[in-house]
């Protein structure tokens, strides 16, 4: 598991803070499928807004991504690092503060040794979340993941998240049934603030 750069959090004696984990292709940013050019980042319809609005109403915003592609030979950490060194830039530029960025680098079938193995941090698995509330001093509780693949919600739920799935990819939710589902980072925003200020969603599937 690593911790790319935490360089807006300082944990402090304050109670425990409420965060949103996000996962990063697919969610944030557009998939290019094991891509790793800072330069072709693309943010996805509606992130900008969505971000604002969850930055608006006090959660911290973490970044959780799999990136087997440092397993699998495709790039390195250092080029991880650097997606998310730009991304920051970009979103910052926007007004919009990103706490803290991890990733996971194994794969069980990857060829480069130092990372080819199972791992409690490639999410379905939720070691990423548990670092980051360690970390950042979060309460799972009352925080949420969001992504767009059963894996985040399966994450989300093992650290006791609530979770929002993006059905962009029209994945199935059978298997993985998050506590809400949305179609786009801006609509999964709208309905994690309108939840907090009601009452919290029980694991129902919109």
């Amino acid at each position: 598991m690593q911790i790319v750069d935490a360089p807006h959090s300082t944990p402090d004696a304050r109670p425990l803070a409420r965060a949103v984990f996000l996962d990063r292709d697919g969610t944030l940013i557009r998939d290019r499928h094991y891509g790793f050019d800072p330069d072709q980042i693309e943010l996805l319809e509606g992130v900008v807004e969505g971000l604002r609005i969850l930055q608006a109403a006090d959660y911290r915003l973490v970044v959780i991504t799999n990136q087997s592609g440092v397993a699998r030979g495709y790039f390195g950490e250092a080029d991880v690092r650097a997606m998310h060194r730009r991304l920051d830039a970009i979103l910052g530029a926007r007004g919009i503060r990103i706490d803290a960025y991890y990733y996971c680098p194994h794969h069980p079938e990857g060829v480069v040794a130092a990372y080819a193995r199972a791992c409690a941090c490639r999410k379905p698995q939720p070691g990423l979340i548990h670092r980051a509330s360690a970390d950042l001093g979060l309460d799972l509780r009352r925080s949420w993941v969001v992504g767009d693949a059963p894996s985040d919600v399966l994450a989300g739920r093992a650290a006791g998240c609530q979770t929002a799935l993006l059905t962009t990819r029209g994945e199935s939710q059978r298997d993985a049934v998050p506590t809400c589902a949305a179609d786009s980072l801006l609509e999964a925003a709208r309905i994690i603030v309108s939840a907090d200020e009601a009452e919290p969603l029980t694991g129902r599937s919109a």
